[in-house]
């Protein structure tokens, strides 16, 4: 054989390895040069941080993808307005995702306080509790901060645990995050308060970010993670049927709120020790047990207990077993959230301090395909506009985006980045002459422009 042809052997052979890696491997946001920004209380301006943001480095194995990551999003984080003392500090995180994840066969393993998964952007997922729970010999709350310990320790089982998506809202952050002792994490559907259909908090209102992605109702959601057993994980959206058919709908949660006023048993009918009566205070909803599982048989756009199901998606098309991040109709967070209250697949603590095995490491691409950049769905508002203009990106951003607004004759105005993991960019145009303007957002490969009118009241 030619030496030349060998060499077209081998890179169609190289071509075609890299088109078969696994999604665990190419998924990741990464990043060596940008940094993250974050809010104090009373100041509007964010201030930088000097933290790399997403993912530094991603290498793998047969086996396993490593993935090196300081746990701190592109989009800005705080202020935390509970009291919360901690800003997002760098994890120096390495996460050992398994490629082949396993389903448990035998007694699902319940979720855990802590980390138990990690968005694309290197960001940790939390489930559904805050540490607090009921402790009935004092009828009174115990654990978390300003509360006694519970009886037996933190990790104790306790009958009745705080639900932390309404009890801990004050003090998450635009982009419904906040930090544990520097460990910014979500116990939720990372995307902003301000996106959602009915807006819970008004953070957003003095200290502005997004999150991780934007909610589109007309398209599968983005793969936006991948919980501690290996099983990925995908925003609120995805084919209704789970062969991949029926269009795109809303994947719903299994779990509805149980019609009870007392807390006495669980949703399973055991009975427990009694819990506060529902009311005002502890209303229905506070703690995770109010809860129970309905199953909905025949209906593919509802959830199993793990909060996931078997399905075709984009990245997997001949199936996989994935994780929703559950919405209710108005794109409030919908129990519960991500995963739990108990994993499908084999879990384990997947935070490492080295690897102790031969790797390869995955760069990515530069630049994002013509599709995924059309599917970004740029949109600018106000236009016209006399004062700020936001560009922002629907879906997953998976590339730095250079921003640029510039006259009709070509002049550039102002300039800006949207980094990737993050989803929208501001132009403040009060000094700007009144006219036409063209907005400009373009990464390596791709460039779409808008045209914009400027106005002066």
């Amino acid at each position: 054989m030619k030496k030349s042809s060998l060499s077209f052997l081998l890179l169609l052979s190289a071509g075609f390895t890299q088109a078969q890696l696994s999604p665990a491997i190419t998924s990741w946001l990464q990043n060596t040069t940008e940094t993250g920004s974050y809010y104090v209380a009373g100041n509007s301006t964010a201030i930088a941080n000097n933290i790399l943001v997403n993912c530094q480095k991603v290498e793998y194995s047969a086996d396993y993808v490593y993935v090196t990551a300081t746990g701190v999003p592109a989009y800005p984080t705080g202020p935390f307005q509970d009291g919360n003392p901690s800003q997002a500090t760098n994890q120096n995180g390495i996460y050992r995702i398994p490629l082949a994840p396993q389903q448990n066969t035998g007694t699902p393993t319940s979720t855990n306080g802590g980390n138990i998964g990690i968005f694309i952007n290197g960001v940790a997922l939390f489930d559904y509790r805050d540490g607090v729970a009921w402790n009935p010999n004092t009828n009174a709350l115990c654990g978390g901060p300003g509360n006694p310990m519970c009886p037996g320790g933190p990790q104790a089982v306790n009958a009745w645990n705080r639900d932390a998506i309404p009890a801990e809202k004050p003090g998450f952050d635009c982009s419904k995050g906040h930090p544990a002792n520097g460990n910014y994490h979500h116990h939720q559907n990372p995307s902003a308060f301000k996106l959602d259909l009915e807006v819970l908090s008004t953070v957003c209102n003095l200290y502005d970010a997004e999150g991780l992605y934007a909610l589109d109702s007309s398209a599968h959601s983005p793969l936006i993670g991948f919980a501690y057993d290996g099983f990925p994980i995908y925003g609120a959206y995805g084919y209704k049927n789970t062969d991949g058919t029926g269009g795109i709908a809303r994947i719903k949660s299994g779990y509805e709120l149980r019609n009870i006023t007392e807390r006495t048993e669980w949703a399973d009918g055991t009975d427990v020790v009694d819990g506060p009566a529902v009311n005002a205070t502890y209303f229905l909803g506070y703690f995770r047990e109010d809860y129970g599982f309905v199953e909905h048989p025949g209906e593919g756009d509802y959830l199993d207990v793990h909060n996931g199901r078997f399905c075709v998606t984009p990245e997997y098309p001949n199936g996989t077993y994935a994780y929703f991040a559950t919405v209710n109709e108005d794109w409030t967070s919908a129990y519960p959230y991500v995963v739990g209250p108990t994993f499908y697949g084999v879990s384990a603590n997947r935070k490492v301090t080295t690897i102790g095995e031969a790797t390869t490491v995955y760069t990515g691409s530069t630049g994002i395909s013509d599709e995924a950049f059309q599917a970004l769905n740029i949109s600018i508002y106000p236009n016209p506009s006399s004062d700020i203009l936001a560009v922002q990106l629907g879906g997953l951003n998976q590339s730095d985006l250079n921003v640029e607004l510039v006259d009709l004759t070509g002049k550039l105005i102002s300039s800006t980045v949207i980094k990737k993991g993050s989803t929208i960019a501001y132009f403040d145009v009060q000094t700007v002459y009144e006219g036409t303007y063209l907005i400009s957002v373009s990464d390596a490969r791709n460039r779409s422009t808008k045209k914009v009118v400027i106005t002066k009241e």
